[in-house]
């Protein structure tokens, strides 16, 4: 029997649906949806779920809903501003069984003080920061290599 394709969740937080428009020289030109169709595009064999919510019960729930799915192989999470804020988002990391790969598109430590801290950062398996799109790619083969790793295990 072929083994599944792996699943994952690419979760975005807060203004992220505002890629492409929003302070570009930060960010790039890149929209929500170019992200999602490279990943199609880099990853054809993924069935990626993708979520974008201004509303931190609506990232909880979301992490929730991916926990409880036995097919999903993690979490590629892109907090926003909540990572700065959120006990509530580091918690729900915290209660799920599957690994959540941080991402940050802008280095949030060349940034304003306050975003230099991570609050759900401790919570995940790995912090990806301050390379644009390329930080999800990579997030996304970290879960697939370590999905194959847990397999040889």
């Amino acid at each position: 029997m072929a083994d599944a394709p792996a699943s994952i969740l690419v979760l975005n937080g807060p203004n992220l649906n505002r890629l492409g428009s929003r302070e570009t020289d930060i960010y790039g030109a890149g929209t929500l949806a170019d992200l999602e169709r490279n990943l199609r595009s880099d990853f054809p064999t993924v069935a990626f779920v993708f979520a974008q919510s201004n509303h931190e019960g609506a990232l909880i729930d979301a992490l929730h809903r991916a926990a409880d799915d036995e097919g999903t192989t993690g979490v590629v999470l892109n907090g926003g501003g909540f990572t700065h804020t959120s006990v509530a988002l580091r918690d729900a990391i915290a209660a799920i069984d599957i690994p959540v790969v941080e991402v940050h598109i802008s280095n949030i430590h060349a940034r304003e003080p306050f975003r230099h801290e991570s609050l759900t950062g401790a919570a995940c398996v790995g912090v990806i920061t301050g390379l644009g799109f390329a930080g999800y790619r990579l997030a996304v083969r970290y879960l697939l290599e370590s999905q194959v790793e847990d397999r040889r295990s």
